[in-house]
């Protein structure tokens, strides 16, 4: 078997070391003091790869200098230029970054247009030495994908195999995959998928794990944990991100827990002993014939270290269908903590591995250069006013670039349209346009409001 390691400036991705962490800026590219500054917190919280939003060439040549004046401040973290859309931006990022990250649904929409701008593009990498991410998404596949495969972790790796062909037929090895999706269930399968098409092909190329638009809190974090730690612990992935809606700065410590965390489970150093006990009611009846509750205790050192430790642990075994419960003793720092708080967990815990759902379900990405609304407090505003919204699936996306197609999954959705403008959406279809920030969440629960007397719409979860 053939595993290709990919030079990303200074770091080695695909290696046998723990996974990469990285992160993504949500200043404006353009502000180039404001990114530098956000690119010296995420280097010092610990990142080892940045991205920023590289929309225009105008972007481009603000990336060279954020590039330049970090590397006088001796910061050499590599950046990566994420691209969508424009082959000639890409092109042109390709000498300035470390890595310049591609959507094939966004960037493609001729595949002999693909192919012949993507040969161009690798030349250029292989002069420049720069690495390419091909960065699929479930929800923004491309209409031809999505004909042939439909909107589904197959049509994700499809999308994927190809790229991959394309790079080969091109001499050029220096690629990271990625298969996002904000649904755990889809993420894992697609990348299990990719990881056994690429063993069976005989070579492979690392992987860059996330959930994308995970949300944030316990919600997000616990999300990334359950989803991440399914695949490092098989040895699937190479570098990882969390994405949560919030300061990208605090992704930073979730993400090192969770690649430190589940190198040492493969390596067997971490040993976490779990009870499985036949799920029993009240009077100690078996309540169905295979099923099984887990019973575990925990004694951290501070709350986030449980839930991403339990998360770690719990998760991959109710995500893959091999238990069906929690039953959790737990105390922080020696000193029990309340049932209800940990009852809160194991309800987020059962959401996110999308075994019960007892709250809404909420898409949020972290935000970017191309937010032009306060993406942070709308989302808590959205949450706090939809919370009774029991089985609905809402998302928040800060543009357009990839709002309507990666809220696959959304039943409503408040997507970032302009400065201070939102689009509101039913599914896939655009109901509301060009709405004032002030009064979008009114007119998105109108909307919900509306298909419910009407009976338009029924919730799919739970």
């Amino acid at each position: 078997m053939k595993k290709i390691i990919v030079k990303v400036g200074d770091v080695i991705v695909g290696g046998e070391v723990r996974a990469v962490v990285q992160s993504m800026c949500n200043t404006s590219t353009l502000d180039i003091e404001g990114s530098v500054r956000q690119c010296v917190e995420l280097f010092e919280a610990g990142a080892e790869i940045i991205r920023l939003t590289t929309q225009g060439l105008k972007e481009v040549e603000a990336l060279r200098v954020i590039k330049d004046q970090l590397r006088n401040r001796g910061v050499i973290t590599p950046l990566v230029a994420d691209v969508h859309f424009s082959y000639e931006v890409a092109v042109a990022a390709a000498s300035v970054a470390d890595k310049v990250r591609i959507n094939p649904g966004n960037f493609a929409k001729d595949h002999d247009v693909a192919k012949r701008e993507f040969a161009r593009l690798i030349s250029v990498c292989k002069k420049s030495g720069c690495a390419l991410r091909v960065g699929i998404n479930h929800g923004s596949l491309g209409d031809r994908i999505v004909y042939k495969y439909g909107d589904t972790p197959q049509g994700m790796v499809a999308a994927a195999v190809e790229w991959i062909e394309m790079a080969e037929e091109n001499d050029f090895d220096q690629i990271i995959i990625s298969l996002k999706s904000s649904n755990t269930l889809v993420m894992t399968k697609a990348y299990r998928l990719l990881y056994n098409q690429m063993s069976s092909r005989g070579t492979l190329y690392p992987l860059h794990l996330g959930v994308t638009e995970a949300g944030n809190g316990d919600e997000g974090r616990i999300k990334s944990a359950v989803a991440l730690s399914a695949l490092l612990k098989e040895g699937i992935g190479d570098t990882i991100r969390v994405s949560l809606t919030e300061n990208p700065v605090n992704e930073i410590p979730v993400a090192l827990f969770i690649a430190n965390y589940c190198k040492k489970a493969t390596t067997g150093s971490e040993n976490s002993e779990i009870n499985v006990l036949p799920l029993t009611d009240d009077k100690g009846n078996n309540k169905e014939s295979r099923r099984s509750v887990i019973v575990k205790d925990y004694n951290t050192n501070s709350y986030q270290e449980f839930i991403l430790q339990a998360s770690c642990d719990l998760g991959p075994l109710l995500l893959d269908n091999l238990v069906d419960d929690v039953k959790l003793n737990v105390k922080i720092s020696s000193q029990p903590m309340h049932s209800d708080e940990i009852l809160k967990f194991r309800d987020n815990l059962l959401q996110a591995t999308r075994r019960k759902f007892s709250k809404p379900e909420y898409i949020a990405c972290p935000g970017c250069g191309r937010t032009l609304f306060d993406l942070e407090n709308v989302f808590e505003e959205v949450k706090r006013r939809t919370s009774h919204l029991v089985g609905y699936n809402i998302a928040v996306m800060g543009c357009i670039v990839n709002g309507p197609g990666e809220m696959a999954d959304a039943d409503y959705g408040y997507i970032g349209e302009g400065k201070n403008r939102v689009s509101i959406y039913r599914g896939k279809e655009a109901v509301y346009r060009s709405v004032p920030q002030e009064y979008a969440i009114d007119k998105l629960l109108e909307l919900i409001e509306e298909d419910s007397r009407n009976k338009l719409f029924r919730p799919r979860l739970g």
